[in-house]
């Protein structure tokens, strides 16, 4: 009889027991910060005194529509995103389909591009501040050799935020690319023979069955590479260090990540930077949102 009901209590409850850490951890490290910085947000509020806050209702967000700091770092952070995301992604492509041929020591391959997502962050910006420096770095001394010019990569706006986008690509191209390879390998192979059996080159293959298949994953790497643009901040922190959070002398590669950081542990509003935070928080949703739109009419056709 006790063991019955024993195994009736293990039976209903144990699942339960099973996931209580994730919920645990996620309550302590996810949830209530989400909640203490929308709160936060609606006060006046120091981080060198956080116990003692003011009510301000929405002032510091209706602050934000007026303030040109925000909406600089807002563009620096929509153009950098563009011009690391686009070519990230399609080169990501690329690699995948070469990939996923039968190609000798493809394992050795599969592991050499994802070794510059493995990279430190700080070790890799730091190399490439050495490859883009004014002086002595080796992509103007590359340009000279061409007969072009040395551009100041640190000091102008396009320049220094093709130069940031450049890490985030070398960064994140391979995970993308076995993201893409694992959906291409579940690809049925039927397709590929009737393609052929049509007449079909490897091209025309790639571009009528391997890219529509791959529909649903290119989505979800635009959105979660969108969303990792918007909260970029390792990058142009250390691209030029002497800066700091300020994105440049000028601000002209701040992203918002970088202008929440100035706000809050630099300037010590913590009030602000919360609504900064709950600002980006409400663009991911809208980003979200949209793709799920996408997703819908993709799914409807």
């Amino acid at each position: 009889m006790w063991r019955s009901r024993r195994y009736r209590w293990d039976l209903r409850w144990s699942p339960y027991a099973f996931v209580a850490p994730f919920f645990l951890f996620f309550a302590a490290f996810g949830l209530f910060p989400l909640l203490y910085t929308g709160w936060a947000a609606l006060h006046q509020v120091e981080l060198t005194d956080p116990d003692s806050m003011t009510w301000v209702g929405l002032r510091n967000f209706t602050r934000l529509w007026d303030d040109e700091f925000f909406w600089n770092a807002l563009r620096n952070t929509v153009t950098i995103g563009l011009l690391s995301t686009v070519p990230q992604l399609a080169i990501a492509l690329g690699v995948a389909h070469l990939l996923n041929y039968r190609l000798r020591g493809s394992a050795f391959f599969r592991v050499a591009v994802l070794t510059p997502y493995a990279t430190s962050v700080a070790a890799a910006t730091l190399v490439f501040v050495l490859l883009f420096g004014r002086d002595y770095g080796m992509i103007n001394w590359l340009l000279s050799a061409v007969g072009l010019g040395a551009v100041d990569w640190q000091n102008g706006t396009f320049a220094s935020q093709l130069a940031v986008s450049t890490i985030v690509i070398w960064r994140w191209t391979g995970y993308n690319a076995l993201i893409y390879l694992a959906a291409m390998q579940a690809v049925p192979g039927e397709l590929y023979e009737s393609a052929a059996l049509d007449g079909a080159s490897r091209w025309q293959q790639f571009l009528h069955v391997t890219v529509p298949s791959l529909r649903p994953t290119i989505l979800f790497t635009c959105v979660v590479s969108t969303i990792g643009a918007t909260q970029l901040f390792g990058e142009p922190l250390l691209f030029n260090g002497g800066a700091g959070a300020t994105g440049g002398s000028d601000h002209q590669f701040q992203t918002l990540g970088l202008y929440l950081y100035e706000q809050g542990w630099v300037n010590l509003h913590l009030g602000r930077a919360s609504a900064i935070a709950w600002a980006m928080f409400l663009i991911l949703l809208l980003i979200a949102g949209a793709a799920r739109l996408l997703r819908g009419r993709g799914d409807a056709r």
